[in-house]
């Protein structure tokens, strides 16, 4: 009785004292829905909300109207954990129009805002910005972009904020646009502030399989994902994501899954995409 009464005790401490370790920890689940969406989302069940860096973080933005944004989401309800649409299509990023110096000084407002904002991740998917001319040297372009985002990983290590490279589909943009391709880069450009983001809408586009997610497993560091047919919410078509959440699983991934996708009716989707994502995301982390 008294060894059964001490390995409960054990157990109680070990559950107190390093919680996460001593049970099933599965990814938390997130949308992109901006502040305008904060309270719906909160509703919904989600902490956590990701917004535009045109509207939050862009240079563009007065100091006053920064001041703002920051005003903003310091009263949001949900948490403003990441920021797409990183660069406007007119500022290249790869190909043979980028300017460096114009990038790098456009980087640094941004993540010296995000710092300030407290926006953790910003995701690089900027389609326009990425496109390069038909017929254009592939190997050159992406020796070219590997450079450059080194350097803006270096800037993101600086402003404590994380890069996350997208894999785009062939209806966005003609560079980057699987996967493994955007794993690829990330390897090569091997700073721990530039991470790939698996965007599992973009995969299902592409066909690719859930088996790239396991051979990417080192570079992941996010993840999006929204239905196929039409970018809808979770839940709307009824789309089955197990395939990719068991990849996910077995890489021993943890991290955020933002549900980046539209909707005509927030207030009952969003609940209903909550519901829908969470179940199947349990069932599939709470098999051994």
């Amino acid at each position: 009785m008294k060894n059964i009464f001490l390995a409960i005790t054990s157990l109680c401490i070990l559950l107190i004292s390093n919680p996460v370790s001593a049970r099933q920890a599965y990814p938390e689940l997130s949308i992109v829905s901006g502040l305008a969406q904060d309270s719906i989302a909160y509703a919904a069940g989600f902490k956590m909300i990701g917004e535009s860096v045109p509207k939050i973080l862009s240079p563009t933005l007065s100091e006053d109207q920064f001041q703002a944004s920051l005003k903003r989401i310091k009263a949001a309800k949900c948490k403003v954990l990441s920021c797409n649409l990183f660069f406007p299509g007119s500022l290249k990023i790869a190909g043979p129009d980028v300017d460096e110096a114009k990038v790098l000084s456009y980087t640094e407002t941004v993540l010296s805002r995000a710092k300030l904002a407290g926006v953790k991740y910003i995701v690089l998917g900027s389609s326009g910005a990425r496109s390069i001319p038909t017929g254009y040297d592939l190997d050159k372009a992406k020796a070219d972009f590997v450079i450059l985002c080194k350097k803006l990983g270096q800037m993101a290590r600086k402003n404590e904020v994380v890069i996350l490279l997208e894999n785009l589909e062939t209806t966005e943009t003609n560079f980057i646009t699987s996967l493994k391709a955007a794993a690829e880069i990330v390897k090569k450009v091997h700073e721990p502030n530039f991470r790939l983001n698996v965007d599992i809408f973009h995969m299902l586009r592409e066909g690719e399989s859930p088996d790239e997610i396991i051979a990417a497993a080192k570079q992941v560091g996010f993840c999006e994902i929204a239905e196929k047919e039409k970018r809808s919410l979770p839940g709307v078509a009824g789309d089955d994501f197990r395939p990719y959440l068991r990849a996910l699983k077995k890489i021993n991934y943890k991290g955020y899954i933002f549900i980046e996708a539209s909707t005509n009716n927030a207030a009952v989707e969003m609940p209903q995409a909550f519901k829908y994502l969470t179940k199947q995301i349990e069932e599939v982390y709470s098999v051994k």
